[in-house]
């Protein structure tokens, strides 16, 4: 055999060994406590960023509908400008 194949033949022995190992390791108990804490952590952030989200989409229907109140007055006001307007040319 030439070097070539033993370097192989060791590299595919070596990740076997490593895959196996890797494995072993990932299916532990330690491991698994460690994927549960991080689950509930990202479970925890996901609420804390759906809460922020609704107290946004609040606040944004609170300013939609302060707006179309103001636009409401405003549109209110204008319309008593010119009926007093067509009244002062009226009695003129």
């Amino acid at each position: 055999m030439n070097i070539f194949s033993m370097k192989k033949l060791g590299i595919f022995a070596g990740g076997v060994l490593f895959g196996t190992a890797g494995i072993k390791i990932l299916s532990s108990k330690d491991a698994k406590k460690v994927y549960t804490n991080c689950t509930a952590a990202v479970l925890r952030a996901k609420d804390c960023v759906m809460k922020t989200a609704t107290t946004v989409q609040e606040n944004a229907e609170d300013i939609l509908a302060e707006a179309k109140l103001i636009n409401e007055e405003r549109a209110a006001q204008e319309a008593a400008c010119v009926q007093e307007e067509e009244e002062k040319a009226v009695e003129a």
